[in-house]
């Protein structure tokens, strides 16, 4: 009994690392337990992600998945499951209210910039700015970027809540995805 249970565990171990392997060789990011597939779009990718399903519950609600499947290209900084469990109780229940719906896409579209900025090209305005520097969201307001040390770069919204990005360079067909801590807040 005891070989057939360590069988089962190599084989899952191997069949696992394969996976692995298969989602490098695609060029792929593991996000939430999933391969995110550069070519794929943000839906269909984040439909993916296990870290991402209150994410992608409140893009449907707010009428945004046909947005984020079009051309972009779009940089989305995306909030982790965890960073909405963050917000006050009741919050996301109430944002996803048909009566909620455009205060759920102001808020959805505060993650959205347009463009692909991945990392380094994060820094290099981080680094044009002295430090920091300001990006337009799709929402129209803007959020700033800043730097808290080698490779994390944080982000500041307008009621003054900062997130931290968890993984970078999530490529997709239309642009890009980083995975932060926290949702963000228009002012």
């Amino acid at each position: 009994m005891k070989k057939l249970i360590n069988i089962a565990f190599v084989s899952s171990a191997l069949l696992f690392t394969a996976g692995a392997f298969a989602a490098m060789e695609s060029g792929s990011v593991m996000v939430g337990g999933s391969a995110m597939f550069p070519q794929k779009n943000i839906v269909e990718n984040a439909m993916n992600s296990k870290d991402h399903t209150t994410l992608v519950a409140a893009v449907k609600a707010a009428g945004l998945v046909d947005t984020l499947q079009s051309k972009g290209p779009f940089t989305v900084f995306a909030p982790t499951n965890a960073a909405f469990a963050k917000l006050p109780a009741g919050t996301v229940d109430n944002l996803v209210k048909p009566e909620n719906k455009a205060m759920l896409a102001s808020i959805l579209t505060y993650h959205v910039v347009a463009g692909n900025y991945d990392m380094k090209s994060l820094e290099a305005k981080i680094k044009q700015g002295g430090g920091h520097t300001e990006l337009k969201t799709v929402n129209g307001q803007p959020l700033w970027i800043m730097s808290n040390g080698p490779h994390n770069i944080q982000l500041k919204d307008g009621k003054g809540n900062v997130a931290n990005i968890s993984t970078y360079d999530v490529h997709q067909k239309n642009g890009v995805i980083d995975v932060i801590d926290t949702v963000l807040m228009p002012k």
